[in-house]
């Protein structure tokens, strides 16, 4: 990587770019994971590089659906083990799920080096995925393999960073799926049963957390967090915090202002 002296105001994002520059380099992130990456990067921008309101009530509601999940499954493509591998692994610890490598792009050298990055970080972690026998209906090709005792299986699904078309597979497959997606207005965000409009950098310790007080709440409590959960509501309010952000910022000025706060 290259070295990024922590004074530099921009510190953090020129950082996790790095982070997606050697995931490419180790074979973990598609050419396209790059421009997902910008792209969600111009979202953090705009709601203030910070985890807001609708993106908290969207985690715990997250974290109660998974914690009472039968069988809960994090998916990790090459973005996640580029960014979060660590936290991927704590966050299905904290959550007692299990972890499955499911990339769009699937090549064997892939799945190798994700798997790799990840059990840097705990040899032992058992990872599905690696030769997946089941396919999600109507996804053709490599994108729609799945291990049949991890996605097939689930009831409760976690696709960070993911595509559209494989999110609304799975919601037709009846699976309920979590997302994490700084972008609200993707598919992806539109079609999940939950999504989370942050930055996954922030989402992922988060969550974990959020697991570590919540394992203790009966099962009341956490089907009463997801009865009043509304993504459709979530998503409008985020789409309205990032207006009234953006109107502040015009009547204030951003001229020469090194910080643009919230």
């Amino acid at each position: 990587m290259v070295k990024i002296p922590k004074s530099h105001p921009r510190y953090w994002s020129l950082y996790y770019r790095e982070k997606i520059i050697e995931g490419m380099e180790k074979g973990m992130t598609a050419k396209a994971g790059l421009i997902a990456h910008g792209r969600g990067e111009a979202f953090d921008y705009i709601i203030g590089e910070k985890t807001i309101e609708p993106a908290e009530r969207a985690m715990k509601a997250a974290v109660a659906k998974l914690l009472l999940a039968e069988h809960p499954v994090i998916s990790v493509n090459g973005n996640v083990a580029a960014l979060v591998p660590k936290e991927t692994i704590e966050l299905a610890k904290a959550l007692n799920a299990k972890l499955e490598i499911n990339l769009f792009y699937r090549t064997e050298e892939r799945v190798k080096a994700i798997a790799e990055e990840l059990r840097k970080y705990d040899p032992e972690i058992e990872l599905l995925g690696i030769n997946p026998t089941k396919r999600i209906p109507g996804l053709e090709h490599e994108r729609g393999k799945v291990d049949e005792n991890g996605i097939w299986k689930a009831d409760v699904v976690v696709v960070p960073l993911e595509d559209g078309d494989r999110t609304e597979a799975l919601v037709a497959m009846g699976k309920f799926v979590i997302t994490i997606d700084l972008n609200p207005l993707s598919r992806s965000a539109r079609m999940a049963d939950i999504t989370i409009v942050d930055n996954i950098v922030r989402a992922y310790p988060r969550m974990t957390e959020l697991a570590r007080e919540m394992k203790d709440y009966s099962r009341e409590e956490l089907l009463k967090i997801i009865e009043e959960y509304d993504n459709g509501k979530t998503l409008s309010d985020v789409l309205i915090h990032m207006r009234d952000r953006l109107t502040r910022l015009a009547e204030g000025g951003i001229w020469r202002k090194k910080e643009l706060g919230s």
